[in-house]
């Protein structure tokens, strides 16, 4: 696990090569990781016949939902440029068509099938607005962004966590069967990176030091927590599967610090708690046994341009009846989405939105100075510059080529 120097910036010995360069994909990626799956909507946001759009890493999408299948296309009529999905008009089951001058396309194929105010036109059936590969589950519908000859799609699974095998009680993964799956999502205005970095940061942790959480369950949960084993941090590389990177927080690969003693502060808390962190290509968090042991924590960071990213806090927990799905309904409503997914990550988003000034307009990746706990930040953007299907394109560079 050698990341190389780890200062950047002003901290950068003279002459040295700056740290950016070591993951510059990364740097590059300003608008995400293309040829991937991305959340878009939870199935609940989508009613039967209606017409939503999504933006997701530049590419704006309409997502309608027909006999139970969501179809997605490119939110952009060819002929004047508007968003059809602004005032949807649906005449047909297979098709969508343009509110101002009528243009209809398949949903199935983007195929101009007819123009309401010119049926005759000789453009019919010769213009064409892509479509996106569309995966519906755990109540999520998934879209696949990127090129659009990139084909066949992965199958959705790549882009989620590996199923966690080395844990006594592991955490139920998304696509099993009898789980209960519930949260929320909400724009963000920082760079999804930020967002991403944010979500594992093992000295991120005075930001949650007086959270509600926190004092509600007295959980212990420290001020920090430092690599000092090649063991702490472990690769994900499975063959045609998830790619990331897992901390692997224990007393032998970690140090934990519960005081710090400079400035007379300790950790809260009586109890210890343990909640591994993973995060995975193109930009998903796993936080295994949170917020209570059993239950797991996904946040996606789906880039909506350079600039802001769409979060996704999502929940899951085993539950296999009508009774454990009662009690997951009431703890998600009287704890887990005001304590967690609100009061704790409010805080979350408060400092990536902190951040965002400094690393658009100060060129932050090259004026930033890490220190010794930023290790796991550096290995992530390695592991993302190397494993990613490709870097996404901003809108205007797509469009001109």
């Amino acid at each position: 696990m050698n990341s190389g120097d780890r200062t950047a910036g002003g901290g950068a010995a003279r002459g040295s090569i700056a740290p950016s360069r070591q993951y510059q994909p990364y740097i590059e990626a300003a608008w995400g990781f293309k040829n991937a799956w991305y959340p878009a909507l939870f199935s609940a946001e989508l009613a039967e016949n209606a017409v939503r759009g999504v933006t997701i890493a530049g590419h704006e999408i309409a997502l309608r939902r027909i006999k139970g299948r969501v179809h997605a296309i490119q939110d952009r009529c060819a002929h004047r440029g508007v968003r059809m999905s602004l005032r949807p008009r649906c005449f047909t089951d297979d098709t969508i068509t343009c509110w101002y001058h009528g243009f209809t396309y398949g949903l199935d194929d983007g195929v101009l099938k007819t123009i309401v105010a010119s049926p005759e036109d000789p453009l019919i059936g010769k213009v064409r607005i892509r479509t996106y590969p569309v995966e519906e589950r755990a109540g999520i519908i998934f879209i696949f962004v990127g090129d659009e000859e990139y084909a066949p799609a992965p199958p959705l699974a790549a882009d989620l966590p590996v199923r966690i095998a080395d844990d006594a009680n592991p955490v139920a993964h998304i696509l099993d069967d009898n789980t209960y799956v519930r949260g929320v999502h909400r724009r963000v205005e920082s760079n999804w990176r930020l967002g991403v970095e944010n979500g594992f940061d093992p000295g991120h942790l005075l930001i949650h030091w007086d959270n509600q959480i926190v004092a509600a369950t007295d959980r212990r949960m420290g001020l920090g927590a430092l690599p000092i084993s090649e063991d702490a941090i472990k690769i994900i590389d499975e063959p045609n599967g998830p790619k990331g990177m897992m901390n692997m927080y224990n007393l032998r690969a970690y140090k934990f610090f519960m005081e710090n003693a400079a400035i007379g502060m300790k950790a809260r808390g009586k109890k210890p708690y343990y909640a591994r962190t993973s995060v995975f290509l193109p930009g998903l968090l796993l936080v295994e046994h949170w917020p209570i042991p059993g239950w797991a924590q996904y946040e996606w960071y789906a880039p909506i341009d350079d600039k802001r990213h769409e979060y996704w806090e999502v929940l899951v927990g085993r539950a296999s009846n009508d009774a454990e799905r009662r009690e997951a309904e009431y703890l998600y409503d009287a704890f887990f989405e005001p304590l967690a997914l609100k009061d704790f990550n409010d805080n979350d988003v408060f400092a990536r939105e902190a951040m965002q000034d400094f690393y658009e307009s100060r060129d932050g990746w090259n004026a930033e100075t890490l220190c010794a706990f930023d290790e796991a930040t550096i290995v992530w953007r390695k592991v993302a510059a190397r494993f990613n299907r490709g870097i996404q394109e901003p809108p205007a560079r797509r469009t001109a080529r």
